[in-house]
């Protein structure tokens, strides 16, 4: 693991209120479920804000009970971290820019980039830096959500892995994603307005400076500088090599060590770091509602 964590809850002493934050790990290496904080006025205290940042990335992504806001607060308190981003395909609500309204009910058709493990947007030439998904409505069972921490999954890797991925860049692309499905001129369209951005394989998160293994099997087609002769003795070998190595490193995902599950309830809400983490939309719910609100913070040009 990155990091010692008790598993004990912990309280942080807020440094303008004179109030504690009561914080429990959710497991060793991923999440934490904040207490004794209101997010409808939390983006009015400079101080509380520090402290839920630096908490962000420690653990990744946090967890906060009975938040019964209005959308205007969801969307002041993510755009404390930065400007929000609409999402070309799903769009915001007609009042709150940036506030993606993901509703599903028993006569919604499968969503297939809701069950798969991703990161948010990595098709942007700027992915978000993080995201904030607040709960409206939740079936009495299922319906959870799933968050991994690719740092630790990158720290695992074996040293030969970590030295052939080093100088490896890959594209994403929102057009073999949300845009496969749509008709071809509709699809072009959207490339064209969005073309596949092309990122490090592992990326240095701009304020731990820690390295994280940045691919995902929801946007990440291929390799984009794999065919040189380190790589490939004859032509053959570009092909299945560079699949092949991909997929083992999306697969990483999947290792429940890396990751934090949690279980919706009414009004509460999950902030995550979305370049240090992918998460995945449990979608085992059918017949029932799930209506989640979430608002993406403009990220920066992954190096």
């Amino acid at each position: 693991m990155t990091e010692d964590l008790t598993l004990a809850p912990a309280v942080v002493r807020s440094a303008s209120l004179d109030r504690a934050i009561r914080v429990e790990p959710l497991t060793c290496t991923i999440g934490a479920e904040l207490g004794n904080v209101h997010l409808g006025a939390a983006a009015q205290d400079a101080g509380l804000m520090a402290e839920i940042r630096a908490l962000l990335l420690k653990h990744r992504v946090l967890f906060f009970r009975d938040q019964d806001i209005t959308r205007a607060e969801h969307v002041e308190f993510a755009r404390y971290f930065g400007e929000l981003e609409d999402h070309p395909v799903v769009g915001s609500h007609p009042d709150h820019l940036g506030l993606v309204q993901i509703y599903k009910s028993p006569d919604s058709p499968p969503d297939r980039n809701e069950n798969s493990w991703h990161t948010d947007a990595t098709w942007r030439e700027r992915p978000p830096m993080g995201c904030v998904l607040r709960c409206i409505e939740c079936p009495p069972v299922g319906g959870d959500t799933m968050w991994v921490n690719m740092v630790e999954a990158y720290r695992q890797l074996p040293e030969d892995i970590k030295a052939k991925i080093a100088p490896l860049r890959a594209r994403h692309s929102i057009e073999s994603s949300f845009g496969a499905a749509m008709p071809i001129e509709k699809r072009l369209a959207l490339k064209a307005q969005y073309p596949d951005a092309e990122h490090p394989v592992v990326r240095i998160h701009p304020e731990t400076g820690e390295p994280v293994l940045f691919v995902n099997a929801s946007f990440t087609t291929h390799f984009t500088n794999y065919n040189t002769p380190a790589n490939v003795r004859y032509g053959l070998d570009k092909s299945p090599g560079a699949s092949q190595l991909l997929n083992y490193l999306t697969s990483q995902a999947l290792i429940p060590e890396y990751q934090v599950r949690f279980r919706w309830k009414k009004h509460s809400v999950a902030f995550w770091d979305n370049r240090s983490t992918q998460h995945y939309a449990v979608m085992d719910y059918p017949p029932c509602h799930r209506r989640m609100e979430r608002t993406a913070i403009v990220g920066d040009l992954p190096v």
